[in-house]
């Protein structure tokens, strides 16, 4: 009764940054100022496993995509991608909309720009297969908690409310 329907799915450490590698961590908790902006809407929040997290654990050092890139990590990757497509069309197909995806720009593992993340890989590899359109946005390397952000908050109010289709991407 009282569902909207709609749902954003989010990296991991949107939420939790102390999943974050300790260097790169860039907010004390989470990216309150995102989730602010989300939750405004009532939009529902659907947090992507940390596949990082999962196979090396919180005390890991920074790894580049190609340290990651290897038949193990990959497979964690794809366990999770699976899971993550098979509940995107669990909520489509029960009348929910699916806002899009938003990941981390030049994450290893969590990016979907130029050089995209393993994690994204298999995730837009299967959502490819299954033919499903999906907006992408990524938080931008210099987003910091405390600093001002009106430039990426701007966006990501477009990206929630769908007024953009410039940073859309989308998969066909």
């Amino acid at each position: 009764m009282y569902r909207q329907g709609k749902v954003v799915f989010l990296s991991h450490c949107i939420l939790n940054q102390n999943s974050v590698v300790k260097p790169l961590a860039r907010a004390k908790g989470g990216y309150n100022k995102i989730i602010e902006e989300i939750i405004k809407r009532d939009i529902g929040i659907y947090q992507i496993m940390c596949p990082e997290n999962k196979y090396l654990g919180l005390h890991r050092l920074p790894k580049t995509k190609q340290e990651y890139d290897n038949k193990d990590y990959r497979k964690v990757c794809k366990d999770i991608a699976c899971e993550v497509v098979a509940d995107i069309e669990k909520y489509t197909n029960n009348s929910n909309k699916v806002l899009g995806i938003i990941g981390i720009s030049e994450s290893p593992t969590c990016s979907y720009n130029k050089n995209k993340g393993i994690l994204f890989e298999e995730i837009f590899y299967l959502l490819k297969e299954k033919c499903i359109s999906i907006p992408i946005l990524n938080v931008p390397t210099d987003y910091l908690e405390e600093k001002q952000n009106e430039k990426f908050i701007d966006k990501l109010i477009d990206f929630l409310d769908n007024k953009t289709t410039d940073i859309n991407i989308e998969i066909k």
